[in-house]
């Protein structure tokens, strides 16, 4: 358990964070925030875990708290309702994770004018249609209120821009620990080349588009491995009419607890992730930590701002197997142009660690208190 630092100056500022769920790598983000000494943080949960995520639960740190409440479900979203409305007494700045809550609207609709509130969010999607869009309209309205925006990337950022054009908009991604997997890296390329993927398997995180490039390297001869690891989810489905010697090259793993992920990334030589949307894809952090070469589409948020391209990586256009071919093929035979993103990914990676992200929220704070 973390003890607490004393804070007796009355420049330290006090920020309330709120948020969905335990997330691994927000609090690894909030463990690093709670170690400046110029902040007071509380981060409050909305739920104490949740399915489509079944990360192991963890020990909180004692500035952490899961609200009481529950959630409606309406197809794949949820709107929470958890009570009672906090205190904000004693507090500074309020960051809001999320807004199809009724704490978050709580605060927005009746606390905004007398405290900063910052909404902290990935690239926003379109609405749903009939009542369901009207509602989540409603809600996304609120962040009228705010008094900024953190936009977790460039991507995101550019989105609230054009959405808000009145609000300061920052760009802060997300960081997470990268330590484990900069450990023991190996030497890349080895034979055969392995190529990973960490996800669910599910159409909107284009495994079927890997799938489909993968089966064109191994009919073409080429020496590879694929490794998939995550949720099954379409799997089978998608595997049902590979031919035989395609599904041989190919290992699945299933879901795996963070603190193992490490290890499969050390097997790997090249990383993909060819989504059709991913708000920003905490997963090519970790690529980058282990310092594997990235493959990514255009509709993957942390592409923009992680991946170099043709330096540590290649971004392709969204849906296109055939740019996402030439791009594995690029790499597997050429064993020297893996070597040399792998080494631009490890330097690159440096900067990318919960304590520079924890910096750059420390001056936003500071310019809202100003």
């Amino acid at each position: 358990m973390l003890f607490r630092k004393s804070h007796q100056s009355h420049n330290v500022i006090r920020v309330n964070y709120y948020s969905i769920v335990p997330s691994p790598y927000q609090r690894e983000l909030f463990y690093a925030l709670s170690q400046l000494p110029e902040l007071d943080i509380k981060v409050f949960y909305l739920e104490k875990s949740v399915a489509d995520s079944p990360w192991p639960e963890k020990e909180l740190q004692q500035y952490e708290k899961v609200l009481a409440g529950t959630f409606i479900r309406w197809g794949s979203s949820r709107f929470h309702l958890n009570w009672p409305f906090p205190s904000l007494n004693n507090t500074d700045i309020v960051v809001l994770n999320g807004y199809q809550n009724t704490v978050a609207q709580w605060i927005l609709q009746t606390q905004s004018d007398t405290i900063p509130c910052i909404f902290w969010g990935e690239k926003m999607i379109g609405t749903a249609n009939g009542l369901k869009g009207k509602l989540q309209q409603i809600f996304a309205n609120g962040l009228n209120k705010c008094t900024a925006i953190a936009a977790i990337g460039t991507k995101a950022q550019k989105d609230y821009q054009q959405r808000f054009p009145d609000k300061t908009i920052f760009n802060i991604p997300y960081y997470c620990n990268l330590a484990e997997f900069s450990q023991n890296r190996p030497e890349r390329p080895r034979t055969p080349i392995t190529i990973i993927f960490c996800g669910q398997m599910i159409a909107r995180k284009g495994v079927d588009l890997l799938l489909n490039a993968f089966s064109r390297i191994i009919a073409n001869g080429l020496e590879a491995k694929l490794l998939l690891v995550g949720r099954e989810a379409e799997l089978p489905q998608m595997m049902s009419d590979l031919p035989p010697k395609v599904c041989d090259r190919i290992a699945y793993a299933g879901f795996q607890a963070p603190e193992a992920l490490p290890e499969f990334f050390r097997q790997a030589d090249i990383f993909v992730l060819p989504s059709r949307y991913d708000g920003w894809g905490v997963v090519v952090n970790q690529a980058l930590g282990a310092g594997l070469p990235i493959i990514c589409s255009d509709a993957v948020g942390a592409a923009t701002d992680l991946v170099e391209q043709a330096k540590n990586g290649w971004v392709f256009p969204v849906d296109n197997v055939d740019a996402l071919y030439k791009a594995l093929k690029n790499y597997i035979q050429n064993p020297t142009a893996i070597k040399a993103a792998s080494d631009a990914a490890t330097a690159k990676s440096a900067l990318w660690y919960p304590q520079v992200g924890a910096q750059r929220w420390l001056e936003v704070f500071r310019k809202l208190k100003s």
